[in-house]
């Protein structure tokens, strides 16, 4: 079968290669996700591989040293590879090569091969499909292992035996879901039996890799897909037991609470469909992650989960630590989404005073909108009445905030009067006095006491200063 590569907006660079190739004696192919995704008619991918059947590094230098202008090629010997950007492209040039594979690692030991051999090593059929750039047969797709009707089929298959390809490098199995779900894509029932029979061995992966793939589930369309086929195989009780134990209705006393993981699932599949940030994503995996240890059965109130959002706020840390997801910003952010994540709903009563909607404005700051579309999602009823019912109360909760934010001004909250100012009024040097001062004008002001008005605040700083003994300056 030929691939018509004339339209391809990279026939230039194709053509070049080929010529480069041919010029040096050798056999130069596309392979990979570029040629899938040609053939999947969808958007191009910035990078494309090449193996050639000699050796890939002094093929990318060659090529490189024709470019205008000639890019920086930088090579990796350990893996026989060599890679440049290109007008917008990340390049790879690899030798084929035949893989194998020691129990107790996913790296493998190499030699070199064929392009027969390197399509074997690959990890799924839609992946190994191959185009010559050759000039005898340029254009013409090699498939080997029937990856265009896995195409067709919409099926995820691997070229060799499912469990050995799976055991030799595990990785393949969370690939094998993130294809899933980010294409849309079924797992063929061998390869996905094979998964749950090898499943123990993803840790010897390292959390890295694993979270690489991970996030590109929770970045998918619909990340239930992925999520549902990691519980399924046993790789998310591996990796996020804290998930997993969300899982299950019990009944006492004829009185049941919901099944908590698949109402996690529903609501990370709510938020997708109105954001692309991740950490928002994951704030909506995370923000029940607390009921489980904190589920508790009370005689005349049924099933409790107090205080399950400042414990879930604790447990992030740790998670986040152990997945070797970033301990910064990121962190902090998903930490405080899933503390204040049951805060909106307690200030829906009519009664709720300006106080706490204050209190709330200063806690969330600038995250509140994302706390909102968290909380929405958070909605998973199936009664359109009750559904409707919680939106137009949320709506209600955010135009009380607006009114007192416009009024008070305080997300965001920055001291009317600064601790440098509180030393000058004092003649005080830097101690714990001005801590408590700046404290009291803070929850003065989140109180109602006075307003968020730096003569206020000096007034109040004054008599508050007094009152503990301090003599103005």
């Amino acid at each position: 079968m030929k691939i018509n590569l004339n339209q391809n907006k990279n026939l230039k660079l194709f053509k070049l290669i080929s010529e480069v190739a041919s010029d040096t004696n050798q056999n130069v192919f596309i392979v990979g996700g570029f040629v899938r995704d040609l053939l999947m008619s969808r958007k191009a991918p910035t990078d494309i591989d090449f193996v050639t059947e000699s050796n890939g590094m002094t093929l990318a230098k060659s090529v490189a040293d024709v470019l205008k202008p000639a890019p920086k090629v930088s090579i990796f010997k350990n893996y026989g590879t060599a890679m440049f950007k290109y007008n917008g492209l990340d390049l790879e040039f690899v030798g084929a090569r035949k893989e194998s594979y020691a129990e107790d690692s996913r790296n493998p030991s190499v030699e070199i091969g064929n392009l027969d051999d390197d399509q074997k090593r690959r990890d799924f059929t839609i992946n190994a499909l191959a185009i010559s750039l050759n000039k005898e047969n340029f254009g013409e797709l090699i498939d080997p292992f029937d990856g265009i009707n896995d195409i067709k089929k919409r099926i995820i298959r691997t070229p060799l035996e499912p469990s050995q390809t799976y055991s030799d490098d595990p990785l393949r199995m969370m690939r094998a879901i993130r294809f899933a779900a980010t294409l849309n894509f079924k797992i063929e029932e061998n390869s996905l039996a094979s998964i749950k029979k090898e499943v123990e061995r993803i840790r010897i992966v390292s959390m890295e890799r694993i979270m690489v793939e991970f996030n590109k589930i929770m970045l998918s369309e619909k990340p239930s897909v992925g999520l549902k086929l990691l519980e399924e195989t046993g790789i998310l009780h591996l990796i996020i037991p804290e998930l997993t134990a969300l899982k299950g209705i019990e009944e006492v006393e004829g009185q049941t609470h919901k099944d908590n993981f698949w109402h996690t699932l529903e609501v990370v599949d709510n938020i997708s469909k109105n954001t692309d940030n991740l950490w928002l994503r994951w704030a909506a995996l995370l923000h029940d992650i607390g009921k489980a240890p904190t589920k508790k059965f009370v005689e005349g109130s049924g099933w409790t989960f107090r205080g399950h959002e400042f414990l879930g706020s604790k447990m992030v840390k740790s998670l986040f630590y152990r997945l070797k997801l970033p301990l910064g910003s990121d962190m902090k952010y998903v930490q405080k989404l899933v503390k204040l994540s049951s805060r909106p709903i307690a200030l829906i009563d009519d009664d709720t005073s300006d106080s706490a909607l204050r209190r709330l404005l200063f806690d969330a700051g600038e995250d509140l909108e994302d706390l909102f579309i968290l909380n929405k999602a958070d909605i998973t009823t199936k009664n359109s009445s009750k559904q409707a019912k919680f939106k137009k109360n949320f709506e209600e909760v955010a135009q009380k905030i607006k009114e007192v934010e416009e009024k008070d001004q305080v997300r965001n909250f920055q001291p009317p009067i600064s601790g440098e100012e509180i030393m000058e009024l004092f003649n005080l040097k830097p101690g714990r006095e001005i801590g408590v001062l700046k404290e009291k004008v803070k929850e003065a002001i989140l109180e109602g006491d006075i307003a968020n008005d730096k003569e206020e605040a000096r007034n109040f700083v004054i008599k508050e200063g007094q009152a503990i003994g301090l003599i103005l300056a």
